[in-house]
């Protein structure tokens, strides 16, 4: 779904397709009247015809707007935007930050497709050349494998301590009683902490009837409250563990409820989630992914009978420390960690006390975005091909520099020779075949030093080409070990249509019989494959053979060597996985 604008002179709503609302008063500038026109290219910008999809994106364009109205107002325009000059915006930009110019002048474009109220000459301004760029940012870098491996066994050990940690106190607590009616022990302090909620060592203290201030309740109180109720960490380990496994956006793992899961099965699990720029997806969790989520669910089940009404179908909730007394009453200790510096100091919190380490021996920061590019790279690694583009709103370049490789520089340097040996494998194919008939054969035997400078060969070697002792099945080869299809030094391994488009292959009339032969294998092959499937495999072959090199030769010498041809695969020399002929039956 869309983001809609619903609009008034200086007051516009904004609603995302995940169902928030943001509403922008554009009153009290320095002229009303020019906020209220500028105002008018809002609804242009949202998304699908601009990038407003969320609320951060539409508050930085009304930011852009209250700027532009202060800046040129400043500079003296009083006429609305009938009256701005190319002076005028080039001073403001000048005076300004590059996102801002950026944003303004996406604006401006905007407005003029609505109302076209501004002068020409500084449309043709706006959209020529940008006074500022914005520094392009470095893409996302993946965690390398080793990272990666360490991030994951660290995150699977944190995740495997808090389950077994939380079972323990489960079995504690069916074996525990009242404190009050029993004794200060571990199984009776895991009781009423399960009876009660993730009550604080003071509260604990009042209920048993005994001191608020001793240590030992204080201490076993804060440790089986964490294993009893997950803590933001075992939060974090847990929420980035899916991530990991499901490769879904960390904003859309965050906004998870209980109600976009959907079980088909036993096994399967469905999950909506909303990309807060694209709106509502869903995606079929992996085998890892549920259990993770099963094993969350479960965790969770006693923090969901003790919170808050409104916070019960939240999917991540954590137990936090009550920061003073006058807080709210205990059941307030049960929340979401949607505030970046909780996340942030949950991650932190997870790299110390797993000790997790980079590549360079220092300190790992875990970064959810991070997380999901890496799976991304690992999919792309595999020859993952389930989508164009991983998001709409990427061009291929982007989603190739951010997500879906990381090379480094003696991988980006082999990647380039392979991407320069396929760039002169295409012009080799596109250079015109070398044909020699008998008179050109007689022409040049008498013209050798010229002809072979002409081919880049020594006379010597044009002898043989022509004398036939440098023959192969369809042709003469200029030099077998120069590696053009194989690895230098070594004999040609191509098979023997690959001629047809080789710069060394020589072609004469002695070898019209094999070009026939192989012309026949062609048509033997097009009846039995797809007409996509023949053009993909032997087309340009094909091609070059029918329209450039048969055609060069005498009708005579065609209808001679058609003699010859018996139209069977014994005729050409195949592996038995390419052969044509019918198996008879046994």
């Amino acid at each position: 779904m869309p983001a809609t604008v619903h609009q008034d002179p200086l007051r516009v709503e904004f609603v995302f397709p995940d169902g928030q609302r943001l509403t922008c008063l554009l009153d009290g500038t320095e002229d009303d009247e020019l906020a209220a026109e500028l105002s008018r290219g809002l609804p242009g910008l949202v998304h699908p015809l601009g990038q407003v999809a969320a609320p951060r994106t539409a508050k930085r364009y009304v930011r852009d707007l209250r700027k532009l109205v202060t800046g040129l107002t400043a500079l003296g325009l009083t006429g609305g935007l009938g009256e701005v000059t190319v002076p005028m915006l080039v001073r403001h930009w000048l005076a300004s930050s590059p996102s801002h110019v950026m944003g303004s002048r996406w604006l401006l474009l905007s407005v003029q497709d609505a109302t076209g109220l501004i002068p020409k000459p500084v449309v043709h301004n706006i959209t020529g050349r940008l006074i500022k760029k914005i520094p392009k940012s470095d893409p996302i870098r993946p965690y390398t494998e080793g990272e990666w491996a360490r991030l994951l066994d660290g995150l699977r050990s944190v995740a495997a301590q808090a389950w077994s940690a939380h079972r323990e106190a489960k079995n504690l607590a069916a074996a525990g009683c009242h404190p009050a009616e029993g004794a200060l022990t571990r199984e009776n302090v895991a009781w009423l902490l399960l009876q009660e909620g993730p009550i604080s060592g003071e509260e604990f203290g009042e209920m048993a009837g005994c001191s608020p201030k001793n240590k030992w309740v204080t201490v076993h109180v804060n440790q089986l409250k964490d294993a009893l109720y997950p803590t933001s960490i075992t939060l974090a380990a847990h929420r980035l563990l899916f991530g990991a496994y499901s490769g879904i956006v960390p904003d859309g793992i965050a906004d998870l409820g209980l109600g976009d899961v959907s079980w088909a099965g036993e096994s399967t699990v469905l999950l909506d989630y909303v990309k807060k720029r694209r709106g509502k997806e869903s995606s079929t969790l992996t085998d890892r992914a549920v259990r993770v989520l099963e094993r969350w669910l479960a965790l969770t089940a006693l923090s969901r009978l003790h919170a808050p009404t409104h916070l019960v179908e939240e999917l991540w909730l954590r137990t936090r420390r009550r920061h003073s007394r006058r807080e709210h009453p205990r059941v307030f200790l049960i929340d979401t960690i949607e505030v970046s510096s909780r996340r942030q100091w949950a991650q932190w919190q997870l790299v110390h006390l797993t000790g997790l380490q980079g590549d360079d021996g220092n300190a790992l920061p875990i970064d959810s975005r991070r997380v999901r590019t890496t799976y991304l790279n690992q999919l792309s690694r595999a020859g993952w091909t389930g989508a164009t583009t991983i998001d709409p709103n990427h061009t291929p370049a982007v989603e190739g520099d951010h997500y879906l490789s990381s090379l480094t520089p003696a991988q980006l340097e082999a990647v380039e020779s392979i991407i320069e040996d396929g760039q002169a494998d295409m012009l080799r194919k596109a250079q015109p075949p070398t044909v020699l008939t008998d008179e050109e054969t007689a022409k040049f035997a008498t013209e050798l030093p010229e002809l072979a400078r002409q081919m880049r060969v020594d006379a010597g070697v044009l002898a043989e080409l022509l004398g036939g002792e440098r023959d192969v099945f369809t042709a003469s080869c200029k030099d077998q070990l120069a590696g053009v299809h194989g690895p230098k030094g070594k004999p040609c391994p191509a098979r023997p249509w690959v001629c047809l488009l080789c710069p060394l292959a020589l072609f004469m009339p002695r070898h019209v019989p094999n070009l026939l032969r192989l012309k026949a294998f062609f048509s033997r092959q097009f009846r039995q494959m797809a007409n996509a499937e023949f053009i993909a495999v032997f087309g340009p072959y094909a091609d070059r053979l029918e329209h450039e090199i048969l055609p060069r030769f005498p009708d005579a010498v065609l209808e001679e060597a058609a003699g010859d041809v018996a139209d069977t695969d014994a005729e050409v020399p195949l592996r038995p996985e390419e052969g044509t002929d019918p198996q008879e039956d046994e």
